[in-house]
């Protein structure tokens, strides 16, 4: 039997049903799995993705041609069954479900699950696993090393943080991805420690997660600068793209940070110059990885992007046939590039590639 999903040059394609998914090149018709600019980008003739995604794709793609599906409703495509479920990501982000003649696939997206696929992000729904014969699965961070604390102990180190600069009289730069990460961050923090300003680039998706019905704190823009009396005591959120620049300048003596998966080494801490690092990342750790392939029963596993080699072998080696498709999907890089950073090169998900923790966080990941 043919495979329901190959690799093209435009990129992962459904031959039976004539439609691609996530392509980086236009393409008639396009499943996109969310609205991060390495899965979603312009020029596609046909949309289809997730209703939650509604407003963000279209606040960063513009006017499109797009069709909306809500999470566990099908749709038929030449004779495919597809349907959307949540991969508990980032808002909107879901995994494509194919079924055609008795084989169902499944195409993940990105991906973060917590012990027992638990709704720990209040910004988007939770991963939930779906069975399969075959899963195309991201490997961001598929190596044993990167394993994520609750997220409500980040959330009391961010705000211990915060408050400790409050009380000293500076304010607190938090460098965050502008589309999920940092309105993740919102989610989570406690906004009575002092007031919450933000770069135009996270103002921007804010409101397409406000449109959307996400409940996040009071924000004020940052365009101008913070107002002296607020300085001691607030919040700055804004993408990497901003550390260093004379944007971050204008708010004089303050303490920063870094929210990121790759804040786990540290050496990725050191290289990127900040006070802190936390280590907080929308992708699934290595536990996760697992826990999501074990769930969907598959017994052929597609890595797509990320630290693919070790993972393939860990898989072969429990009887998988486990494989990879060299993609144009950065993982965690995706962000970087959706907050102005350099995004790194497709090798990073070349087949059987070893790849390191990039060099430099805010040029290359989430």
């Amino acid at each position: 039997m043919s495979d329901l999903v190959v690799l093209r040059p435009e990129g992962l394609y459904c031959p039976a049903g004539d439609f691609h998914i996530d392509p980086w090149r236009p393409v008639e018709r396009a499943v996109i799995t969310h609205a991060h600019s390495d899965h979603a980008r312009a020029g596609h003739r046909h949309y289809l993705a997730a209703s939650p995604s509604a407003h963000v794709l279209r606040a960063r793609l513009g006017e499109i041609r797009l069709q909306t599906l809500d999470y566990g409703a099908a749709l038929d495509i030449g004779g495919v069954r597809v349907s959307l479920h949540p991969a508990g990501h980032v808002l909107g982000s879901a995994q494509v479900r194919l079924a055609h003649r008795g084989t169902v696939w499944v195409v993940s997206g990105d991906y973060k699950a917590a012990p027992g696929f638990a709704a720990e992000d209040a910004t988007c729904a939770p991963f939930e696993p779906v069975r399969c014969d075959a899963f195309i699965s991201e490997s961001t961070f598929g190596l044993p090393v990167y394993r994520w604390q609750p997220q409500a102990r980040i959330a009391d180190e961010i705000n211990a943080w915060w408050a400790g600069n409050a009380d000293a009289g500076r304010a607190s730069i938090l460098y965050a991805y502008s589309f999920g990460k940092a309105q993740r961050i919102l989610a989570m923090i406690d906004a009575r420690i002092g007031p919450v300003y933000c770069h135009g680039a996270t103002e921007a998706v804010n409101a397409a997660y406000r449109a959307s019905g996400v409940a996040l704190p009071p924000t004020l823009p940052a365009g101008a600068g913070v107002a002296a009396d607020d300085r001691r005591r607030a919040l700055v959120l804004a993408p990497p793209a901003a550390q260093g620049s004379a944007w971050a300048r204008r708010f004089g003596e303050a303490a920063d940070a870094f929210a990121s998966g790759w804040m786990q080494l540290r050496g990725a801490r050191r290289r990127q110059g900040v006070d802190r690092g936390f280590v907080l990342s929308d992708h699934a750790d290595w536990p996760g990885l697992e826990r999501a392939i074990a769930a969907s029963g598959a017994s052929r596993v597609i890595l797509t992007h990320g630290q693919v080699a070790v993972m393939v072998r860990h898989l072969a080696a429990q009887g998988l046939d486990a494989q990879a498709f060299a993609t144009e999907f950065a993982g965690e890089a995706g962000s970087a590039a959706d907050a102005g950073a350099a995004a790194p090169g497709a090798a990073a998900g070349a087949p059987g590639a070893e790849v390191a923790a990039p060099a430099s966080p805010a040029a290359t990941a989430a």
